[in-house]
């Protein structure tokens, strides 16, 4: 069965061939039912339309189960080539949730001590004016800053430099520098923090952490697709990455070489493999189901009031229902996960643009999948 008949799809009309490009997920039944998948398109399409997007994946994960997943528009705008449901797109921040699961494996192992310092696992990182733990870092209450500046002029942002050792490259950013505050007592969000877990992760394995996560959260989830963002590499089927100027022209994103993030923001992957990932969670085939119950368990800074963050994961709760998430963004990609865990069901969303409110969209799904959401009104 082939991925999906092809649709040309210009850009300036992309929008109107959005439900026509659109395939459901290899060798894979159709149980998603037809009046919820008419809903998602339908929102899809308003969502691409308001926001110009060119293209992006969707996934759904109902009842503990893959049901459904489909490309809308282009993965590459430029030669027409239309999104899939295993279109690559940068994770970017929601790669935290991946690293965050590889740790609580080894905090399961009897491997990994999420209150001891870090330096025992990771030498590499120098010693602060006070102990930091494994479990600080995890929810961004250890004092490591984020990047200096939010512009795309900064090194760190907008890094062009491969590293051979991403791990080592990445902490050479940050390494020396001050905290913003003694750990635990204020949340400082950090993706360099996520270099510093990668660290961790690799003196509690002994092992690589690109090799760790391939071999014990990729394979263990069948996420066949998930791998590094190496901008020399040939992969098949990534996407490229856009941007919106201010006057709403579609433009190609800056160039990014995220070899220095990976653990908080350098991988690539597919709708169709982060659903499978959430069927993993969600059916306890990664970390025990107490164990994802820490994971989730959002942490207090002593300074400030709760914000829902958890070890790698966001927390909230809306008209009764309880989630777990995280976003991401940066050069070219805007994406969202959301898992409901007591109503067992998910959704992933995957864009090829910048600054693009992902998460939104996944909401409106998700209650679309749980009947939740408001019905059109009749004409």
């Amino acid at each position: 069965m082939p991925w999906k008949q092809i649709v040309k799809c210009p850009l300036p009309i992309f929008v109107a061939c959005v439900v026509l490009s659109a395939a459901g997920a290899l060798g894979q039944a159709p149980q998603l039912s037809p009046e919820k998948r008419t809903q998602i398109e339908a929102a899809v399409s308003k969502f691409m339309a308001s926001t110009h997007v060119p293209g992006l994946s969707v996934a759904v994960v109902e009842n503990g189960e893959y049901e459904w997943a489909a490309g809308f528009g282009l993965a590459d705008a430029e030669n027409n080539a239309p999104a899939s449901e295993r279109t690559l797109f940068r994770l970017a921040s929601i790669s935290k949730s991946l690293t965050a699961t590889a740790a609580m494996q080894l905090w399961e192992q009897g491997k990994l001590d999420l209150d001891s310092p870090v330096q025992k696992y990771c030498p590499a990182f120098p010693q602060k004016p006070w102990p930091i733990t494994t479990r600080e870092v995890m929810g961004h209450l250890a004092g490591i800053r984020h990047y200096k500046s939010d512009s795309r002029q900064d090194i760190e942002v907008g890094n062009t430099r491969y590293f051979e050792n991403p791990i080592q490259g990445g902490l050479d950013f940050f390494k020396n520098d001050s905290l913003l505050s003694e750990p635990g007592k204020q949340f400082h969000y950090s993706t360099h923090g996520y270099t510093l877990v990668g660290c961790v992760i690799e003196g509690a394995s002994t092992t690589k952490y690109v090799d760790f996560m391939r071999q014990n959260v990729f394979t263990p989830s069948g996420m066949e697709h998930t791998l590094a963002d190496d901008r020399f590499a040939i992969i098949p089927y990534r996407s490229r990455f856009y941007r919106k100027t201010e006057s709403g022209t579609v433009q190609n994103a800056d160039l990014l070489d995220s070899s220095y993030k990976i653990p908080g923001g350098g991988w690539l992957s597919s709708a169709e493999d982060m659903a499978r990932f959430e069927v993993a969670i969600l059916n306890d085939k990664l970390i025990k189901h107490a164990t994802r119950d820490v994971m989730w368990t959002p942490l207090k800074p002593s300074d400030e009031p709760a914000n829902g963050y958890a070890l790698g994961w966001g927390t909230f709760s809306e008209d009764g229902v309880h989630y777990v998430a995280h976003s991401g963004g940066q050069q070219g990609t805007s994406t969202n996960f959301l898992l409901a865990p007591e109503q067992r069901a998910g959704v992933v969303v995957l864009s090829n643009m910048e600054d693009v409110p992902a998460d939104d969209l996944s909401k409106e799904v998700l209650k679309i999948v749980l009947g939740t959401a408001e019905k059109p009104a009749a004409k």
